[in-house]
């Protein structure tokens, strides 16, 4: 089966009657034809309605062809046309500018009918395929968009089993885990303003901390209820148990990723999180004593993020506090607890962590 339609529409672009005359007579045939004396008249038939090949005289008064090719490629309308000049110039400089500006092909005056149906075949041909080519791959691009959009709702599935597991035995609400994702969102959004952030804080990378970010208690499941339900202060033996949470997090996570054979941004970032979370920016923090910039970035927004939520919220062993008074005990661990430049972008986020907690508040 041909790749071209019925009868291909050629745009005939020359200034000089008898040889529009000749050419039309020559193609109308098998092709539908257009015809233009001069290049601004060509550029307007081209965009209007565009041609499946132009024959481009190149010698014409006020505008030539080159100036023509150069207008009709830069117009997402008419780029993809093929171009054949036609031309009278013969020397290897005018074919080098001409290929230059974008045609495909030259047809030497005066013109020989047998070589110029052939030339205009196949480019016909050419374009035809490429054209069979792009539809292809947009189709190709629309299926791997479709999976792509099933895995990701496979995974938030994944995300919501697992975080529900945690919600179901913790005191917190589904809601601090909304809210969390919301700080972290606005706040890695503040930060990527400063320089030192712009190339790592992307809006990927943004958004795959958003999703992980839910996990980042997920350890919480293997804590046994008379510690995490416990409703006042743990002893130091069940404070101990408690802050292996975040390795046996880590732990569930890295074997979710060692189970799929590989683990990937989305379970890079929330093994990071869910480990790294409870470090202090001092170096007093827990596992690992991780100091400063050693702390992963996620970890670090988290770690603003969850206090914030936690001095917002009300707990069997404490009631909610303001958002000042929040904001004055974070103010109070900047550089200590917390990274400092987090806490300056939560100063300057404020009214949008006020807004967080009203949209989404405990049940």
């Amino acid at each position: 089966m041909s790749l071209l339609k019925t009868k291909p529409t050629i745009l005939i672009v020359d200034d000089t009657p008898a040889n529009l005359v000749l050419l039309m007579g020559l193609l109308k045939d098998k092709y539908h034809v257009k015809a233009a004396n001069n290049g601004e008249k060509a550029i307007e038939l081209a965009g209007s309605s565009p041609p499946d090949l132009i024959l481009l005289d190149i010698m014409m008064p006020d505008m030539d062809g080159y100036e023509v090719c150069t207008i009709l490629k830069s117009d997402e309308k008419t780029r993809d046309i093929p171009i054949i000049f036609l031309t009278a110039k013969v020397s290897v400089e005018d074919e080098e500018h001409g290929f230059e500006v974008g045609a495909v092909d030259f047809i030497h005056k005066p013109i020989s009918p047998p070589v110029v149906m052939a030339r205009i075949n196949t480019h016909l041909k050419v374009k035809a395929w490429q054209d069979s080519l792009l539809n292809h791959n947009q189709v190709l691009e629309e299926e791997v968009s479709q999976r792509l959009s099933e895995i990701n709702k496979l995974q938030d599935a994944t995300i919501f089993v697992m975080v529900s597991l945690a919600e179901f035995r913790d005191e917190c609400t589904g809601n601090h885990i909304r809210r969390t994702q919301a700080y972290i969102r606005s706040l890695a959004e503040e930060l990527a303003k400063l320089p030192h952030y712009t190339s790592e804080l992307t809006s990927q990378r943004i958004e795959v901390m958003e999703k992980s970010s839910p996990l980042h208690d997920i350890g919480k499941i293997t804590i046994p209820d008379h510690i995490l339900l416990k409703p006042g202060k743990h002893t130091d033996e069940e404070f101990e148990i408690m802050k292996t949470h975040s390795e046996r997090g880590y732990d569930i996570l890295k074997r979710a990723g060692n189970f799929m054979g590989e683990s990937g941004d989305f379970l890079n970032c929330a093994m990071d999180i869910a480990l790294y979370h409870h470090e202090k920016w001092d170096g007093s923090g827990y596992p690992k004593g991780l100091k400063g910039l050693d702390i992963p970035l996620p970890a670090r927004l988290m770690a603003v993020a969850d206090v914030y939520d936690a001095l917002r919220s009300e707990r069997p062993y404490k009631e909610a506090f303001s958002h000042e008074k929040s904001m004055d005990i974070i103010n109070q661990s900047r550089g200590s607890h917390f990274d400092p430049e987090i806490v300056d972008a939560l100063c300057l986020i404020e009214d949008q962590c006020v807004s967080i907690i009203d949209n989404w508040p405990d049940e």
